[in-house]
């Protein structure tokens, strides 16, 4: 009997599509921007509130910044997604860390779905799941077209697994 080394586990091969940094800075601006002026307003008309305003404000405007200009390139950098004939891996986060790791064989639904943002950036949301709980996948951010192919293929190779995938 030969043994062989276990794989070294990589990061996945594929990062999402490049527009997806545009989805992560909209939410942060459709939120921040209100946010930041109706504590400039409230500054302005309201003198017994103008200091705690000015604070809400500030706050408001870096962490709009923050969230638009920092985090969607540190997501973007560190999201990445891959399906082979055996499995589909994805890796994620940008504090904490997750690598997901799903069997073929495992693999009960396969889904794509898209927001009226990511249609207007022809973007998807392709999930997989298992029977565990903790089965899930979810890869934001693909270009439409690719999602719907690899749900496609993924239904299709899981077709060759009988039984209910548990």
């Amino acid at each position: 009997m030969t043994h062989t080394a276990p794989l070294a586990l990589r990061e996945p091969a594929n990062q999402v599509e490049p527009r997806a940094r545009t989805l992560w800075r909209i939410v942060p601006l459709v939120v921040g921007i209100p946010a930041f002026l109706i504590a400039t307003i409230v500054a302005l008309a309201v003198p017994q509130a103008r200091a705690a305003a000015i604070a809400v404000a500030v706050a408001a405007l870096v962490a709009t910044l923050f969230f638009t200009v920092v985090v969607p390139e540190w997501r973007y950098r560190f999201h990445r997604w891959e399906v082979s004939p055996a499995a589909v891996y994805t890796q994620s986060g940008w504090f904490r860390r997750t690598a997901v790791i799903i069997p073929i064989a495992r693999i009960q639904v396969v889904d794509t779905e898209a927001g009226p943002i990511e249609q207007l950036l022809r973007l998807a949301t392709l999930t997989v799941t298992t029977a565990s709980s903790a089965g899930t996948i979810r890869i934001v951010g693909l270009d439409a077209e690719t999602a719907r192919r690899i749900a496609a293929d993924l239904t299709t190779t899981t077709q060759a697994y009988p039984g209910d995938a548990t």
